[in-house]
C-alpha cells in the first residue's frame, strides 16, 4: 500500500471524532481572544488522541499546541477557531436565520479549519506511530486570525523557531493550492482629545475631537488617488464622542486597517497615515494619540511544497460530493448575484461556469487569478518557516467569505466531505517531509531565496502585546 493510501485511511478512521469537533465549535462561536471554550474542546480532543499538550502558548490563554513523536523533521499543521460578530445564522438554513444570543457566528468556516487541522495531525501522529518513522507532528491551536494577529504574536514569542515545515488550509469554493498572495496589514486606533465646552454658549472655547476624526478621514480618502492601486485602507467609528450635539466632542476614536501587498509598502502608507492624523490634530487644535493594535505580514509562497502538495490534490481527486450536496448548494446559489459567483472564477484564474453548484476539479498549480486583497497572520509563519496552504472545497461556489451563506455550510455533509478532502491531502504532503529530506532542504532553500533581500521583521511593534480577553465566569 501506498503511503498516501495509508494515511487517507487513517483520516477516515478519526473523521467521525473530528467532524464532530467541528460541529461542537461551530455551536460556540467566539470571537478573537475569547475562544475559551472552542480551545478547550480542542485541547480536550488532542488529549484523547494521545497528543503531548502545551497550553497557554506564547502567553495566549486561548492558544494551544500538541505533539507527538519523537526525534526527527518537526511538521506543524495549522488550525483556527476565532467567529466573527455579527453572522450567526442557522446552520443548514437556505435564507438568513440569525440564531438568538450575541449575534457571532463561523462565518469564515474556522470551525472546519480547526478540526480538519487536527484531523491530519491525528492521522500523521498514528502514520508515524505504525511506521516506526522518527518525525514529530505537531498541532497549532490558533485563536484571533480574525484581526487578531495571534500567530504574528506567536512567531514573534518563538512558537515556531525549530519548525522545519508548515501546513495549513482554508474553506474555499474551490479545491487546490492556495495562491500565496495576500496584503500586509496593519491595525492602528487614533484618540483624540480635545476640550468640551458648551456648543452654543461658547462654541469658540471648545476643541473638537470629533472634527479631528472627520478631517483626518477626509485626508486619507484625498491620500487614495496616490497610492498603489492594490493597496487598501478601511476605517471604522469607534467613538464619535457622545450623543449630545449641544457639547463639543472632548474625546473621539477612530480604527483604521492599512493594507498592501508587502511589508515595506504598508510601513510606507502606515507613516503617510500617521501625518494625516498629527494634521487633522493640528488644525483642531487636539491631541491625537496613535496605538498599533495588530499586524500581520503578507504570505511568502513556497514553489518546492506546493509542488508536493498538488501531486496530492490530483492523486485524491476532487471531493465526492453526492445530489443531495448539490441540492443544498444550487439553493444557496440562488441567493447570490451573479457577481459574486464571477469574481470567485476570476479570483481562481477559471473560466465561469453555470452549472457548477459545486467544485468538481483541482484548480491547476500556478493558475493566476485576481490576487486575494485579504490578509491573513498565517502571512507570519510563512516569513519564518516554509509554509504551503491547501484551499478545501466547502462551500458552493460564489459563496462570499463573511456571510450568512458561509455560515449556513459550516455543519453541512459537504462542507465536512471538503474539510476530510483536505485532511488527506495536508497529511500526504506531511508525509513528503519525513520521507524525502531533500523537500525540506529545497523547501528551505525557496524561503531563504525569496526572503533574503528583505528579511523577517515581525510588523508588531515590541511593546504591543496580544490583547488577551479574561475567561468569562462560570
Amino acid at each position: 500500500m501506498r503511503n498516501s493510501e495509508q494515511i487517507w485511511q487513517l483520516v477516515d478512521a478519526k473523521r467521525d471524532a473530528l467532524e464532530a469537533l467541528s460541529d461542537r465549535v461551530f455551536d460556540m462561536p467566539e470571537i478573537a481572544y475569547t475562544e475559551y471554550r472552542s480551545v478547550a474542546e480542542h485541547t480536550a480532543e488532542l488529549q484523547r488522541q494521545g497528543f503531548r499538550v502545551t497550553e497557554g502558548l506564547a502567553g495566549i490563554p486561548t492558544a494551544v499546541m500538541g505533539e507527538a513523536g519523537e526525534g526527527g523533521p518537526v511538521i506543524a499543521i495549522l488550525g483556527e477557531y476565532d467567529a466573527l460578530p455579527g453572522l450567526s445564522q442557522e446552520a443548514g438554513a437556505t435564507e438568513p436565520k440569525p440564531l438568538p444570543g450575541d449575534g457571532m457566528g463561523h462565518g469564515c468556516g474556522h470551525n472546519l479549519l480547526g478540526a480538519g487541522a487536527l484531523l491530519a495531525a491525528t492521522a500523521v501522529k498514528d502514520w508515524l506511530a505504525a511506521n516506526g518513522i522518527a518525525g514529530r507532528v505537531r498541532y497549532y491551536g490558533c485563536p484571533a486570525e480574525e484581526g487578531g494577529a495571534a500567530k504574528a504574536f506567536m512567531v514573534r514569542a518563538g512558537a515556531f523557531d525549530d519548525v522545519d515545515m508548515a501546513i495549513t488550509w482554508h474553506s474555499m469554493p474551490f479545491a487546490g493550492v492556495n495562491d500565496a498572495r495576500s496584503l500586509a496589514n496593519t491595525r492602528l486606533d487614533f484618540t483624540f482629545t480635545g476640550r468640551a465646552s458648551h456648543a452654543a454658549a461658547a462654541p469658540h472655547l471648545g476643541r473638537s475631537a470629533l472634527d479631528a476624526v472627520e478631517l483626518m478621514n477626509v485626508g486619507v480618502n484625498y491620500m487614495r488617488e496616490h497610492m498603489p492601486s492594490d493597496a487598501r485602507i478601511h476605517y471604522a467609528m469607534l467613538d464619535g464622542g457622545g450623543v449630545a450635539p449641544n457639547v463639543v466632542q472632548a474625546r473621539a476614536k477612530v480604527r483604521y486597517a492599512v493594507r498592501a501587498r508587502d511589508l515595506a509598502e504598508m510601513q510606507a502608507l502606515v507613516a503617510r497615515v500617521r501625518k494625516v492624523a498629527e494634521g487633522a490634530a493640528l488644525m483642531t487644535e487636539t491631541q491625537v494619540d496613535i496605538q498599533v493594535i495588530s499586524a500581520v505580514s503578507n504570505l511568502v509562497g513556497n514553489t518546492p511544497l506546493e509542488q508536493a502538495m498538488h501531486g496530492h490534490f490530483l492523486r485524491l481527486g476532487p471531493p465526492d460530493f453526492d445530489a443531495a450536496d448539490r441540492d443544498f448548494a444550487a439553493k444557496i446559489r440562488a441567493t447570490l448575484t451573479p457577481e459574486d459567483i464571477a469574481s470567485q472564477y476570476r479570483r481562481a484564474g477559471l473560466k465561469p461556469r453555470q452549472d457548477q453548484p459545486l467544485a468538481d476539479e483541482i484548480v491547476p498549480l500556478g493558475l493566476v487569478g485576481e490576487a486575494m486583497l485579504g490578509s491573513t497572520d498565517v502571512g507570519d509563519v510563512s516569513w519564518k518557516v516554509p509554509l504551503v496552504q491547501a484551499d478545501g472545497a466547502t462551500v458552493a461556489v460564489g459563496t462570499p467569505f463573511h456571510s450568512w451563506q458561509m455560515t449556513a455550510h459550516g455543519k453541512s455533509p459537504l462542507a465536512k466531505k471538503g474539510m476530510v478532502h483536505a485532511a488527506k491531502v495536508m497529511a500526504a504532503t506531511a508525509l513528503d517531509g519525513y520521507l524525502d529530506p531533500d523537500l525540506l532542504a529545497r523547501a528551505k532553500a525557496d524561503l531563504a531565496a525569496r526572503t533574503a533581500a528583505t528579511p523577517y521583521v515581525c510588523p508588531i511593534p515590541d511593546d504591543v502585546q496580544p490583547p488577551v480577553q479574561p475567561r468569562p465566569a462560570g
